[in-house]
């Protein structure tokens, strides 16, 4: 009998077009729709110095904002410019930055988790990458490289095989590959050109260096994919073998990113035809040996990802599924965000006004927002069903003092038409997410956010993706 983990999703049609409606994808609760400027840099300060009592250990995030080329469907906070000259000045806002916060934080507290996002890390030279490495060694106390994860994002196209050794040799040892689809034609539609074979090199390359993880990312629903063409793509993927593999669908929201209008809605797969991609992706991958985690992630049966989910360990925070939990976050750079103690907060999003605040003397911080302790009750809850895939009232409980089925009496009554739709079962202390409901995870989370009523009301353009 297969276990869970072996199990396909189920596809049923009439079940998807039920629960195909917008949320959230859960990086947080509550999500930074509820930030506001009310939480600056000051408060940020204190709950910075306050933290040092818990001693947790810490993980980092650096936001590098350029890329030299545009890709159309994405969605992320960046620059898009061709002069390198533009790095070197934000490298040096950066350490202002790292300076200010390491000297809030006891130096003795551990850094176990890195990660340099974008934009593109990689449009960073050499040297420049050495510099912002040896800024983080400077001014924080790293963890070994056995007992850390220290990851990267990398366009295959801005990279050498010489320069995936460098960064091993910068103490990195997990590398995060954008590819996407390696059909040439969705590639000129999204403005992003990278073939098969040279990322291939790339990937090796990253194997042949001793990086302990890989990771790919793909999206499915980008202009002029199909089964057949994106079948291609992923058969292509299990042939690298990478450790882990994302498969995120592509939020369509030109209202919001200004790029994306240059994506025509009539290029788009319909509904169905998306939703029989992802359907060939899951059966394909889990087919090849790999686990499902739920949601998007796929991982190898021996990677930490799917190891930390058999036994209830597994985290979810702003860099999405994550090894390391009971860590406070830092983020460093425009738009980065933070999670200390039970706060969050977002750097400005504007680079100018970036390096204002900074050459105040002030932490870039701009707004935020306190957990009161329903939001802490809530964040465990949503956090074990989007990680674990079950949840269990009396341990929910047991750990915040409350009576936690008089406490949820409205959601679990919620709980049974997801148990009759097959998305969950039902036990005597709480529920197991089956199959169907890890494709839909979002969708049983929701059923536990108490502000998303209050957003869907209020927000009259779209603000969260489709769950599928």
């Amino acid at each position: 009998m297969k276990s869970p983990h072996e199990s396909t999703a189920v596809f049923d049609q009439s079940l998807i077009e039920k629960y195909s409606v917008q949320g959230p994808r859960y990086t947080s609760y509550p999500t930074a729709v509820e930030f506001t400027e009310a939480f600056d840099h000051q408060r940020f300060t204190a709950l910075a110095i306050e933290s040092n009592a818990s001693q947790r250990d810490l993980s980092l995030y650096v936001h590098v904002p350029f890329c030299d080329t545009i890709c159309y469907f994405c969605a992320c906070n960046k620059i898009i410019t061709k002069n390198k000259t533009h790095s070197a000045p934000y490298l040096d806002y950066v350490e202002k930055e790292m300076q200010h916060v390491a000297s809030l934080i006891d130096a003795d507290r551990k850094v176990v988790q890195l990660h340099w996002g974008g934009g593109t890390p990689t449009f960073l030279t050499t040297e420049e990458q050495w510099r912002l490495t040896n800024m983080f060694r400077q001014y924080f106390n790293f963890a070994t490289d056995d007992e850390g994860e220290f990851s990267i994002e990398i366009d295959p196209r801005t990279v050498t095989e010489q320069s995936i050794a460098d960064l091993r040799e910068m103490g990195f040892n997990r590398l995060s590959f954008g590819i996407q689809d390696f059909d040439p034609k969705v590639q000129i539609a999204v403005n992003r050109i990278q073939s098969y074979e040279s990322t291939k090199l790339i990937i090796e390359a990253g194997y042949t260096n001793g990086f302990h993880s890989i990771s790919v990312d793909l999206i499915y629903g980008l202009p002029f994919q199909n089964v057949k063409n994106f079948e291609k793509t992923v058969d292509k993927i299990i042939g690298l073998s990478p450790d882990r593999i994302a498969v995120f669908n592509y939020a369509h929201l030109p209202h919001l990113f200004k790029g994306q209008k240059q994506i025509l809605d009539k290029n788009l797969p319909s509904p169905a035809e998306k939703l029989a991609i992802l359907e060939m992706t899951i059966t394909k991958l889990i087919d090849a040996g790999y686990v499902f985690i739920g949601l998007d992630h796929f991982a190898k049966p021996d990677d930490a990802m799917a190891l930390d989910q058999k036994v209830g360990r597994l985290y979810r925070n702003f860099q999405g599924y994550s090894t390391f939990s009971e860590c406070d976050l830092f983020g460093f750079g425009m738009s980065s965000i933070s999670m200390v103690g039970n706060s969050y907060s977002q750097n400005d999003k504007n680079k100018d006004s970036y390096y204002e605040r900074l050459d105040a003397g002030q932490l870039p911080t701009v707004r935020g927002v306190e957990l009161s302790t329903d939001d802490v009750i809530r964040r465990k809850v949503i956090t074990e069903i989007m990680c674990n895939m079950r949840l269990d009232f009396d341990a929910i409980g047991a750990q915040f003092g409350i009576d936690a089925n008089q406490y949820f009496a409205q959601e679990k009554q919620a709980l049974i038409a997801l148990a009759a739709d097959g998305l969950l079962t039902l036990t005597e202390h709480g529920f197991v997410v089956l199959p169907p409901g890890r494709l839909l995870v979002r969708n049983i989370c929701m059923v536990f956010d108490a502000y998303l009523p209050k957003t869907q009301e209020n927000t009259q353009e779209k603000t969260f993706s489709k769950a599928i």
